[in-house]
């Protein structure tokens, strides 16, 4: 198991709201339930790394170097998503846990 640091978002504000006009930090957004999803990189100014988390935090999908201005679509179902300016040392298979 990994454990990632970083600021949940779990209300559609902090979720809409992520990383624009934002310092570089990691974000954990927790969605109610599985579903393809949809990120933008509009006011954000630095790449980040996604990394897309099913029901059970297992790691699905890893999309680096997400660039400003764009958009994304996951390929897979997931339920959780870690936005990162860093690369983490996680792997599709990877099981994670937050605090």
């Amino acid at each position: 198991m990994m454990f990632v640091k970083g600021i949940i978002c779990g209300t559609l504000w902090s979720q809409f709201r992520g990383l624009m006009f934002s310092k570089k930090k990691t974000l954990i957004f927790e969605f109610k339930r599985s579903s393809r999803i949809n990120l933008h990189m509009f006011f954000v100014f630095f790449k980040i790394n996604l990394y897309f988390l099913n029901e059970n935090k297992e790691v699905i999908e890893i999309k680096k170097d997400f660039k400003p201005f764009t958009i994304y679509l996951s390929k897979k179902k997931a339920r959780y998503v870690i936005e990162s300016p860093n690369k983490l040392n996680l792997n599709v298979g990877n099981v994670v846990e937050w605090k």
